[in-house]
């Protein structure tokens, strides 16, 4: 959610604040500031709004111009509302120490009840100006440096965090620590940016330290110390961030959102890239090595996941149950450790996450492990928290995802779990024959996304007819139904138009009393199992006056005669139709925004990366 970022080096803070920030605008915000420290005193930039307007407003502060040393928030209001008040960075009361903060810290009122009986006051609604006046009664208390103060006030804190503090009686430093929100340090030559994200370093360096839970950095000009919260040495590894500055550019796109739903043939070429075996025609997957014995057996796997991530799960489900014959069932990750979840012998929890760093899906990650499960990770962001926590796991290899609605990271989460399927499946049941035929279909997969793709501009027409309609239902069967669900949350989340999905069988169970005189109603209709019901179900909403939007594969023209509109996908074994059907929904969605004004890339109250419950 909220960005954090900080300097230290011999550069002018203030362009590697600002341009940070700006690279993390789209994990959503809602105000943003900075704090420069120079010729010894702390100055604080900050209001409500956009990172350039706060930028503006410190054009012209000398100290801000100045400094080298500085620490930079942008803020999606948790407690309090968006204005200057609430704004980060907070200080303590002597305005010495400045603190930014990402997370919640729970027991806020019992220590701000404390500390307003020690005499401080407060200016803002935040939980986080209550833990940098911690920070400033142990700093002003007793404590020798501050590294001791923020340690002291940890100590007392419950909740989750990633903060980077500094004061102006020790100017040259800042001291960052994590729990449950991630921080990265990117380690330059002579400086030091850190952040939450990779996206705001990577301009500066491409070697960075991962802090875990619980561990903290004193960074200074002359090198950096890393240790618990304890105050226990810790030896950190300097690893590399595979992502490039170019990556995280629109590339002559007018949004992320569409580059990324064009980059997907790319996307899932590097997903594949020497997890297809076309010699031996078997599935290699190397980050799952060293699991690989208790995987085949395995008696039961339980995806957890949040927002698009689940719907991927929901699609994992048929690919675990008709390709490898497991039992398996989905779960949110935000009700999973909330209903003492049942593991057995033989379960496997496989964690889906885009950031790596989702708190729901990382606290049901961490219930599974403690009951016993053996615990796999499918993410994108290398080195997250996830990635990092989990037995073992599979990376996507999507590249950087921008825009706040996942699109490749989406397809790549159900390439990686058809992969899985596959491998187990081989193992299990499969015959040779079955398996060539879906590996020679998932090499043509990128190519049949082109071909969805190359219908941007008549999908574009479709959605002119229809964009002024506010309800909208989204209908699938099987393989399918997952895809609809996803399609009316694109459309829902960046058009702001309402949109359910639903298995189409349970229309006519409650929802067809929606369905009225031009309502457009999306049918996820490839050839299937299911495509003579579906038809039935179409024939329904026409009955009502219905505007029916096919998504249907090519060659059909026999659904010509009850559509509206057609939007053809190639063909394809039914497991991989999700893959290439979701594609045209994202198109969609994404036109329909655009036609209503929406901010596509930064929808409203809407965060990339949900690090807080």
């Amino acid at each position: 959610m909220c960005g954090i970022v900080g300097y230290v080096g011999a550069k002018k803070a203030k362009g590697v604040l600002f341009e940070g920030l700006k690279r993390l605008e789209y994990r959503g915000y809602d105000s943003a500031g900075v704090c420069v420290c120079h010729n010894g005193r702390i100055t604080i930039v900050k209001d409500a709004g956009r990172v350039a307007a706060v930028e503006e407003l410190a054009g012209g502060n000398r100290d801000v111009e100045a400094g080298t040393v500085g620490i930079a928030h942008t803020r999606w209001a948790t407690h309090g509302a968006p204005n200057q008040a609430n704004a980060h960075p907070h200080t303590d009361d002597s305005g010495t120490i400045a603190l930014v903060h990402n997370g919640i810290i729970e027991n806020y009122a019992a220590l701000k009840q404390f500390l307003q009986g020690k005499g401080h006051t407060f200016h803002s609604d935040t939980d986080t100006e209550v833990l940098v006046q911690l920070i400033g009664e142990f700093y002003h208390d007793g404590c020798e440096t501050l590294e001791e103060a923020v340690q002291a006030a940890l100590q007392e804190v419950t909740g989750t965090y990633g903060i980077a503090v500094v004061c102006q009686d020790e100017p040259d430093k800042i001291v960052v620590a994590r729990k449950g929100s991630p921080l990265i340090i990117g380690v330059g030559k002579d400086e030091y940016v850190v952040a939450s994200d990779a996206s705001a370093i990577i301009e500066h360096t491409a070697n960075v330290v991962y802090l875990n839970d619980n561990e903290m950095a004193v960074i200074c000009r002359d090198g950096m110390r890393t240790m618990t919260i304890d105050n226990v040495p810790v030896t950190k590894e300097i690893s590399q961030v595979e992502w490039s500055l170019e990556q995280i550019a629109k590339g002559g796109y007018e949004h992320f959102m569409l580059k990324e739903i064009m980059e997907q043939p790319e996307a899932i070429r590097m997903c594949l890239g020497g997890r297809l075996d076309l010699r031996e025609m078997r599935v290699q997957l190397g980050g799952l090595g060293n699991v690989y014995r208790d995987l085949v057996k395995t008696r039961r796997v339980i995806l957890t996941a949040c927002g698009t991530a689940w719907h991927a799960g929901l699609v994992g489900d048929y690919l675990f149950e008709d390709l490898a014959h497991i039992p398996t069932e989905v779960e949110y990750a935000s009700e999973f450790r909330y209903r003492n979840p049942i593991i057995e012998d033989g379960t496997v929890v496989i964690a889906i996450s885009q950031s790596g760093e989702t708190a729901d899906t990382l606290a049901a990650l961490r219930e599974a492990k403690e009951k016993g499960a053996l615990t796999l990770g499918i993410v994108n962001v290398v080195g997250s928290t996830i990635a990092r926590e989990t037995d073992a796991g599979v990376y996507l290899h999507a590249g950087p995802e921008i825009g706040v609605a996942s699109t490749k990271a989406f397809t790549c989460q159900l390439i990686v779990e058809t992969l899985m399927a596959l491998m187990l499946g081989r193992r299990k049941h499969m015959s040779q024959v079955t398996m060539d035929r879906y590996l020679k279909a998932l090499q043509a997969i990128p190519d049949q996304i082109s071909r969805v793709t190359a219908q941007s501009d008549y999908i574009q027409q479709i959605v002119k007819e229809h964009v002024e309609r506010d309800n909208w239902l989204f209908l699938g069967r099987g393989y399918n139904y997952p895809v609809a669900l996803e399609g009316a949350l694109k459309l829902k989340e960046i058009s702001y138009i309402h949109a359910e999905g639903l298995p189409a069988a349970e229309m006519k169970h409650g929802p067809i009393a929606l369905i009225h005189d031009g309502m457009p109603v999306v049918f996820i209709a490839p050839r299937c199992g299911t495509y003579d019901k579906i038809i039935s179900n179409i024939e329904e909403v026409r009955a009502r006056k219905g505007r029916v939007i096919a998504v249907a594969t090519e060659g059909d023209e026999n659904i010509r005669k009850y559509s509206d509109h057609v939007i053809y996908i190639p063909d394809c074994p039914a497991p991989l139709q999700p893959i290439l059907a979701v594609v045209p929904l994202q198109l969609l969605a994404y036109h329909a925004a655009v036609a209503r004004g929406c901010n596509v890339d930064k929808p409203r109250n809407l965060a990339k990366s949900v690090t807080v419950e």
